[in-house]
């Protein structure tokens, strides 16, 4: 029998918990986006952890489970719904609340209905005292038949390795899905659109909805000495209005999202990029099912 244990993992919660941040934590790289507005997340996410003596987990990161206001919010629920099925452990993700609102009795609802694991997260407990996390773990313990309750801070890594140790408990023993140095199995356009996203929702702050997505154009490596990446960009919005603010006073906005990208870009892809960015306009692309798989919003997954 193998010693090593493989399996998957997925983090629910509604949206704008810390799911991504954790996630991200968890494997020490930045794959998911963050931002502090809800659904951030669209897509799943499998992000891989690899411990050459334990084994390997394959994390799903979901979107928020919300009440759905359109096309793109249904196949957001739909997704993380889901995914619950597919899984060896879920994670689920709360607030330090000392009241459970009426968004977490729906998810322990849906949670009565898969028979996996639950370890409960509760997140951002860096901001409260060690008396109010007792008054919080005693607020959701009732809920459902709990496998683990674990406090932790999803922002400075406080207990995050608890939840590592807390997953392996409970994965299958067997080999491991992806070799050693797989973090992600989404593609690299992918992410460079992501976090365009993610940077256009950090500099426009409140002043255009959540109603942007971003196309990859072209992403072509140029071959030299040094590579350089071309990458054609182009951020798509519902309102002639929203097109003007994301441009910015003389090109300002455009800019500031662009060279903001280009470097968490290079990053990642340890290379020079040459970032290209252009702005059109989409009335109700989330409400149109043609737009949502264009811009990489899969349908096979709900």
């Amino acid at each position: 029998m193998s010693e090593l244990k493989s399996g998957f993992a997925t983090l629910i919660g509604r949206p704008n918990v810390g799911k991504s941040t954790l996630m991200n934590h968890l494997i020490g790289q930045k794959i998911a986006i963050t931002s502090n507005k809800p659904q951030t997340t669209r897509n799943r996410i499998q992000t891989v952890y690899t411990d050459n003596e334990k084994g390997q987990i394959v994390f799903l990161d979901t979107p928020g489970m919300h009440k759905a206001k359109n096309k793109l919010g249904e196949y957001m629920v739909n997704v993380a719904k889901s995914t619950m099925k597919d899984v060896d452990v879920i994670l689920w993700l709360v607030e330090p609340d000392k009241e459970v609102g009426g968004g977490d009795k729906r998810i322990a609802e849906q949670l009565t209905k898969v028979d996996v694991p639950v370890i409960l997260v509760i997140n951002k407990v860096d901001m409260i005292s060690h008396d109010e996390i007792l008054e919080v773990i005693a607020a959701y313990k009732d809920l459902l038949d709990f496998a683990e309750i674990i406090p932790v801070s999803a922002r400075t890594g406080e207990n995050c390795k608890d939840v590592i140790d807390a997953i392996y408990k409970y994965l299958p023993y067997g080999p491991m899905f992806y070799d050693e140095d797989t973090i992600t199995d989404q593609p690299m356009r992918q992410i460079a659109a992501e976090m365009i996203r993610e940077k256009a929702l950090h500099a426009l702050q409140n002043e255009v909805p959540h109603g942007i997505a971003v196309s990859i154009d072209q992403m072509k490596l140029r071959e030299g000495k040094r590579p350089i990446y071309d990458i054609d960009a182009t951020i798509i919005c519902e309102r002639d209005s929203h097109k003007g603010i994301i441009i910015g006073k003389q090109g300002a906005m455009l800019k500031q999202i662009g060279t903001n990208a280009r470097y968490e870009i290079e990053k990642m892809l340890e290379a020079k990029v040459n970032l290209k960015l252009w702005v059109k306009v989409k009335k109700d692309w989330r409400d149109s099912d043609f737009l949502i798989s264009n811009f990489g919003y899969r349908k096979d997954e709900e």
